[in-house]
């Protein structure tokens, strides 16, 4: 199995269902986990007003798919089920991003309260191995269903919840919700530029 359609859109409940505001919630993840990380594509703003555009990296910088990857490798140790999880896919790409039987299956909605069913974000859910979202190998399997790249995945995690990775369109970087122990592990990828986040804390912007 490298990603399969579900039809069956229950396991993103504890996502979709939770009373946690929208915008934190797409951003760092559901709260509960023990420790939180900032997965920083680009590093932060270095003054008030900079434009993300004045601080992209030069050279041969990873992507941030290429980042996503490292960071789910890195957290496969901290999980009992490395070959079953599960990524969420924000529709917001456009159907020519999904394979057609992705697009075939139910949307999951987070709405912009609990209350209101007025989705902030809709999203495609597809059952993956974790080991092959890490190794590329579910990008290239995407890439010949669709005939188009992968869309980023919004959200990452284990079927044991043991870890969740979420990344927004919006900002810069990525939030992660993981045990103590596998944020530290992060925190010595050298391939990762990771800072230490309190899932509730403001974190930096760009203009």
């Amino acid at each position: 199995m490298t990603y399969t359609p579900c039809a069956d859109v229950s396991a993103a409940d504890w996502i979709a269902t939770s009373s946690t505001p929208w915008q934190r919630l797409v951003t760092m993840g559901p709260p509960g986990y023990p420790s939180y990380a900032r997965l920083r594509f680009i590093p932060d703003p270095a003054f008030a007003g900079q434009a993300e555009h004045e601080a992209l990296p030069s050279g041969d910088h990873p992507t941030d798919e290429d980042q996503l990857r490292f960071a789910v490798e890195t957290l496969l140790p901290f999980t009992e089920t490395p070959n079953v999880g599960y990524s969420l896919f924000w529709a917001g790409w456009g159907d020519g991003a999904f394979p057609t039987a992705v697009l075939q299956t139910p949307q999951v909605e987070i709405p912009e309260t609990p209350q209101v069913e007025i989705p902030a974000r809709e999203y495609y859910l597809c059952r993956v191995s974790l080991s092959d979202l890490a190794s590329g190998a579910v990008h290239e399997v995407w890439e010949q269903d669709a005939a188009h790249p992968m869309p980023p995945p919004a959200f990452i995690w284990p079927e044991d919840r043991s870890w969740c990775v979420t990344q927004d369109v919006d900002p810069h970087w990525g939030g992660i919700g993981a045990s103590d122990d596998a944020i530290d592990r992060l925190l010595t990828d050298s391939r990762l530029d990771i800072v230490r986040a309190e899932w509730d804390q403001e974190s930096p912007s760009f203009y």
